[in-house]
């Protein structure tokens, strides 16, 4: 065999890494439930939707060629959707175990070349995303015998859906390479996807213009191929969004192809930045920087000794050391300090901004409505799954470096120990709870002063009520009571988080496992309580609006758009559908409360039997 194509087969198809990771990973049993939860989901849905609109049986070719095109446009939303969630989840071994410095010394010293090492690490990993990619597509054929599904469509939303799954993972193997990830890494680049694809889908809300002077269809934006769900509407929504056509206009070539081909921009810009990181990882992967003992400066400004040191001042404890060292010591990292209190500050300024904007008249009801809406949602998701990472790491982290052994010994028993845990990361979260709260209480305390003279004023007239055929004579843009519903749902919803993930790391090996299992279950059990709340706040009068408190997501709905979340409610008045919200507050908490304290009362039961199962394991 000629040396150049062994070579070039070696740098992937017969990769070492690469076959270890397929060969490896494909008798996982994590893996196979993820692909058949993944297929068993996409299925699901595609046949809801199916009944939903065919359940009738008397329909014309034109309305089944209308039910396929609705079916393909939700199965596609959901595709993107799920790949941008599953593919850190199989990235996650690059990021928690290839960051261990080790793992990497002893890579580079095989007979591997760097660039082996690199795409070994991608696309052995990458392999089970296009492996779901493939395993769906018989579903999206399967659109087509109802018509209305063009064959290149289909094509043009995997290519959307592949190429943000390759960012996605040479994100991850960048983050590897570096040895700037950990195993708390995970998380953040969650958190990282979730912000980026929030801030610009918001943004373009933000720049969209009509085509014309009262026209409904709007012209895609700057932003539109910077985003894998704006390019995917750009394709799905070709007749409400349209991209601008530069014919006979003299603009450059950059223009006319970002913003008259975005789906195409898109593709290339995840294509090239791909390759960049591969490139970059490539250069960097054998850059190993050892300085120890040395205090940088911006641990100085922190007051944070050098990392890794073995000395430092002595700190006062408070009555549960537990508690203490989870609210206090947990956050004295840099990464830590800046992502907790950086949330804070642009999560405040994002409100004030908000309103500002809305005082001056730059933003109208209704953008006003989306944009509260859509920071409030962004919000409670970060927080959540802040909860959720910090939670579930808590015991599985310290079963993983031995420090669980170590306790074990003190004479801290499984009651004090859990719930030092739970009231230590609870209080650690606070001051990020404060945010969505301080910003529903200022827009609450806006909308009470009528806009403090903002012309127009706060009110919105004859708001027509969903489903049925009367309306309300007047609505506030946001309802007030929303800075008493908010916090009363999201405390003890965060509570309950991490308790959840506090249970998950109690039973796990590791915090991979751990926090994978949280986030699955709480995303199961806020998606029930969303798909129950929907449709009994819109039919079951004041039942429904107490329902509907039961998910922080429905309940910030409710709040902001009472007219279309419980509009039976306004039954016997506005007031009325009011109190009916605080008083579903009032039940979610308790209800949050006291299912907490059931699982922390069966966790202390069960702790040393499940620790002692699993001693060993790590």
């Amino acid at each position: 065999m000629p040396a150049i194509l062994n070579w070039l087969l070696r740098l992937l198809p017969t990769n070492p890494i690469c076959m270890r990771l397929v060969q490896g990973g494909s008798r996982r049993l994590r893996h196979l439930y993820i692909r058949a939860g993944y297929l068993a989901l996409m299925i699901v849905v595609l046949l809801f939707v199916l009944l939903g609109q065919v359940g009738g049986g008397n329909l014309s070719l034109r309305e089944l060629a209308g039910a396929g095109a609705l079916m393909f446009q939700i199965v596609s939303y959901l595709q993107v959707t799920l790949i941008c969630l599953l593919t850190p989840v199989f990235m996650a071994g690059a990021i928690a175990q290839e960051a261990n410095p080790r793992t990497w010394d002893i890579l580079l010293t095989t007979p591997l070349n760097n660039l082996q090492l690199v795409l070994g690490n991608l696309f052995g990993r990458l392999f089970f995303v296009v492996a779901l990619l493939f395993s769906s597509l018989p579903l999206f054929v399967m659109t087509q015998y109802f018509g209305g599904v063009p064959g290149e469509s289909i094509f043009a939303s995997y290519a959307i859906a592949g190429t943000s799954a390759l960012l996605v993972a040479a994100i991850a193997v960048t983050l590897s390479v570096t040895r700037t990830a950990g195993r708390r890494a995970v998380f953040l680049f969650y958190i990282s996807v979730v912000v980026y694809l929030s801030i610009t889908y918001a943004g373009d809300l933000q720049l969209r213009k009509p085509i014309g002077v009262g026209a409904t269809e709007e012209f895609t934006t700057i932003l539109t191929p910077l985003n894998p769900f704006l390019a995917l509407k750009v394709l799905l929504d070709s007749n409400r969004y349209i991209v601008h056509d530069f014919t006979g206009e003299p603009v450059t070539w950059l223009t006319r192809l970002w913003l008259g081909r975005p789906i195409a921009t898109f593709c290339w810009l995840c294509v090239f930045a791909s390759m960049f990181l591969v490139l970059f990882s490539t250069i960097r992967v054998r850059v190993i920087g050892a300085k120890t003992g040395v205090v940088p400066w911006y641990r100085r400004i922190m007051g944070l000794g050098a990392k890794g040191a073995t000395e430092r001042t002595p700190r006062s404890v408070a009555r549960n050391p537990i508690a203490w060292r989870e609210s206090v010591a947990r956050g004295k990292t840099p990464v830590a300090i800046i992502g907790r209190w950086g949330f804070v500050a642009i999560g405040l300024a994002i409100g004030l901004t908000l309103l500002l904007l809305y005082h001056q008249g730059s933003l109208n009801h209704a953008t006003m409505r989306l944009s509260v809406a859509a920071v409030l949602g962004a919000e409670i998701v970060i927080i959540a799954l802040a909860a959720l990472n910090m939670s579930a790491t808590a015991v599985s982290r310290e079963r993983e470096d031995g420090t669980l052994d170590i306790i074990l010994t003190t004479p801290i028993q499984p009651g004090p120990y859990i719930r030092g845990k739970h009231r230590g990361l609870f209080q650690y979260l606070i001051p990020m709870m404060t945010v969505p709260v301080i910003t529903m209480a200022m827009i609450a305390i806006y909308v009470l002063t009528n806009g403090l003279g903002r012309e127009g004023g706060t009110t919105m007239t004859n708001v027509p009520l969903f489903g049925t055929a009367s309306s309300v004579d007047t609505l506030p843009v946001v309802l007030p009571e929303g800075a008493l519903v908010l916090p009363l749902v999201l405390a003890p919803f965060i509570a309950f988080c991490v308790m959840v993930g506090l249970q998950w790391s109690i039973r796990s090996k590791g915090t991979i496992s751990s926090v994978i299992a949280a986030v699955g279950i709480v995303l199961a059990v806020v998606g029930v309580l969303s798909l129950c709340g929907m449709p009994a706040g819109r039919n079951l009068s004041h039942l429904g609006a107490v329902m509907s408190t039961f998910s922080p997501v429905v309940s910030v709905f409710s709040i902001v758009y009472p007219e279309n979340a419980i509009p039976s409610a306004f039954d016997d008045g506005p007031s009325t559908a009011r109190t009916s919200l605080l008083i579903g507050a009032c039940i979610t908490a308790a209800g949050y409360a006291a299912i907490s304290y059931a699982m922390h009362t069966n966790m202390k039961r069960t702790f040393m039997m499940t620790v002692r199962r699993l001693a060993g394991t790590s």
